[in-house]
């Protein structure tokens, strides 16, 4: 048995080089690279070892900590967690900032490898540059914060240590069930530590992705639950597409005639246009899929974990005898709404039950109710799509009449497009290998309901966590998982962008072009309108000057020009004000080669709401405020409603 003299930090580099995944038959390297951005606490450690051997792994440099983790989680979701990318900052501030991405990724149960820097073992120079000293236990360092967003978490203080943490953090990371961000510190001295390895730590691992079968009682209690259903409903969530089971789902949908509706996660594993494809679902659901779950008897969810959203606060399935059924890898999921479960891989499940029910002849007992409720929604949405701002009887679609707000917004920026506008004229001129990213504000709500996926795999949201700032950096991850010829599109508010945007210079760098679709609204809208739908004013979510009179934020709005701010990064950027505008940037962008940026001035209050939902909020149980007052009335009344766990 030989031996192989190492430092902790070149022995991960060459572990991590000889980890593959086999799927179906098929096998590739695990861990495509690792975005770095180096410091005190790993550049002579972990940024030798890469220096002196990267092996495969393609090294990026990243500009924010948060924003390389959240392109490392669109490259692995991109990839249905088939591929990612690990993370690698200093000590400190550093680390601290890529929690952050780590909580993304583990709610959002995407597979990340973060690797950040610690401090000395040895305690000799303490404290280090950079190091928090807590009084009452000197072990604690800014790593423990990766603790309570982490599937796995280990210290690496001795350099055997390595060998068993680095084998658990890949039995994690290659879990379907429980993946998510795996962290392991590794403090600076002992990184450039040596050891003797032994050689068979750096042998070829295979980590089989094995679809694991209903067991025989799983299968008959789903199959008789679908055999007593008339009116059964399909929620379609990600573990469609990360289980490549688009396909099957389409095929059972159509042979026994059960309508799909999409969580945020596995919107596009269908196309939109399919007949039986109803559309979101939930308080960002469309009238369509709601109307349908209001009434259905049976819910089978697929590769769904039932947010708030998804289910309306447990307020949407109204049918007193509605039954759950649910096709999940996830122990933990497959059992929530007390459903009956087939804890199975989706493909697998969908194709077993498929052969069972056509020996029953089974057909559900729908007749018009799916194409009724769809051409309502059509109709809809053909409105949504045509609204244009009339100064003199305009009503903005939330929040009543605003007229003061709208017109000095249109006075300030010159623009009266209005959002549900933009998007329908976005939805119509991108084509069907385009890929759109989005994460938070009111966006995600307005794309789950209104946009129409004509690709597979090409509606990418990141909504377990809706993460400010995912938007742009993600989007990098995307170009990195897809290259070329696919073009991909971050659909971002303006409050997102301001938050994080930093990878869009890595993007310039790599020559990773994307596109940045900036919906510029001057507010923090989603919120805003969340407090003035529920009886508050607009209270610190407008972006506004301080009014000095008032010592208030009150003044007037805060104008930017996002497209300058671009220009700058090196960028192809255009303003958009008016309908042709920007229908000439989207055809410029198409054929930039490097990365573009649209500033679209969109009116406030211009986004979809409602739809039959409901979102339980936290609102005020007693106030002088009397709309406060009438709002925590109405929440109750639907709180009365909705299902308690």
């Amino acid at each position: 048995m030989s031996n192989k003299k190492m430092t902790v930090a070149q022995a991960l580099v060459k572990f991590i080089n000889n980890q593959y995944l086999s799927v179906d038959g098929e096998e590739w390297p695990f861990v495509n690279g690792i975005f770095t951005i180096f410091g005190h606490g790993n550049v002579l450690g972990l940024g030798q070892a890469l220096e002196e051997d990267s092996g495969h792994l393609h090294v990026l440099q990243g500009r924010n900590e948060q924003g390389m983790g959240h392109a490392a989680i669109g490259f692995a979701k991109q990839n249905k967690r088939h591929r990612i990318y690990a993370c690698t900052s200093s000590v400190g501030p550093g680390a601290a900032n890529m929690v952050t991405a780590a909580a993304t990724a583990t709610a959002n149960r995407i597979p990340v490898l973060f690797l950040p820097g610690d401090v000395f073992a040895t305690r000799q120079p303490d404290p280090v540059l950079q190091q928090i000293e807590q009084f009452h236990d000197l072990s604690i360092s800014t790593n423990d914060a990766f603790r309570a967003v982490s599937k796995y978490w280990d210290r690496i203080t001795r350099p055997e240590q390595l060998m068993s943490a680095a084998i658990n953090a890949f039995r994690v990371l290659t879990d379907p069930e429980n993946t998510g961000a795996v962290t392991i510190c590794l403090p600076q001295d002992v990184q450039a530590e040596c050891y003797d390895y032994p050689e068979y730590f750096f042998r070829k691992r295979i980590w089989l992705l094995e679809r694991t079968p209903p067991t025989v009682t799983m299968l008959e209690n789903g199959l008789e639950l679908i055999l007593k259903s008339k009116h059964p409903l399909i929620i379609c969530g990600g573990g469609v597409k990360y289980s490549a089971a688009s396909k099957e789902l389409q095929t059972f949908s159509e042979k026994f005639n059960i309508p799909i509706a999409e969580t945020q996660a596995g919107k596009s594993a269908i196309i939109g246009s399919y007949h039986l494809n109803l559309g979101g679902i939930g308080t960002t659901g469309n009238l369509a899929a709601n109307i349908i779950a209001k009434n259905c008897d049976l819910v089978i969810g697929i590769g769904t974990r039932y947010t708030d959203f998804t289910t309306g606060s447990k307020s949407l399935f109204q049918n007193e005898n509605v039954k759950f059924l649910n096709i999940n890898i996830s122990n933990f999921d497959a059992l929530k709404l007390d459903a009956t479960m087939m804890r199975c891989d989706a493909k697998v499940g969908l194709t077993t039950l498929m052969k069972e029910l056509e020996i029953h002849n089974y057909c559900s007992g729908y007749i018009n109710e799916i194409s009724d409720v769809k051409e309502k929604w059509k109709k809809e949405l053909e409105r949504l799509n045509s609204i244009k701002y009339e100064k003199s009887k305009f009503i903005p679609e939330v929040c009543g009449q605003l007229d003061h707000v709208i017109e000095e917004f249109v006075e300030l920026t010159g623009s009266s497009l209005t959002q549900t506008q933009v998007i329908g004229i976005i939805n119509e001129f991108l084509d069907e290998t385009a890929i759109i990213v989005g994460a938070s504000g009111s966006i995600p709500g307005d794309l789950q309901r209104m946009w129409c996926a004509k690709g597979e795999n090409s509606y990418h949201m990141e909504y377990g966590y809706s993460c400010m700032g995912y938007e742009v950096n993600a989007a990098l991850g995307v170009k990195l998982a897809v290259g070329k010829q696919r073009e991909v599109y971050s659909m971002v508010g303006d409050g997102a962008y301001q938050m994080l945007h930093s990878e869009l210079v890595t993007s310039i760098q790599e020559n990773q072009k994307i596109n940045i679709i900036l919906f510029d609204n001057m507010a923090f809208g989603c919120i805003n309108n969340l407090q003035m739908g529920n009886g508050m004013g607009s209270y610190g979510t407008e972006f506004r000057y301080r009014d000095d009179k008032t010592n208030s934020l009150t003044g007037k709005l805060q104008t930017i020009d996002y497209a300058m701010s671009a220009k700058g990064y090196g960028c192809e950027t255009y303003s958009v004000r008016n309908v042709q505008e920007l229908k000439n940037a989207l055809e410029s962008a198409k054929k930039s080669d490097v990365s573009t940026l649209i500033d679209i001035k969109v009116l406030p209050k211009t986004m979809t709401s409602g739809y039959e939902s409901w979102w339980h909020a936290g609102v005020a149980h007693y106030t002088n405020n009397t709309k406060i007052n009438s709002a925590r009335t109405e929440m109750d009344k639907f709180l009365k409603n909705a299902r308690k766990y």
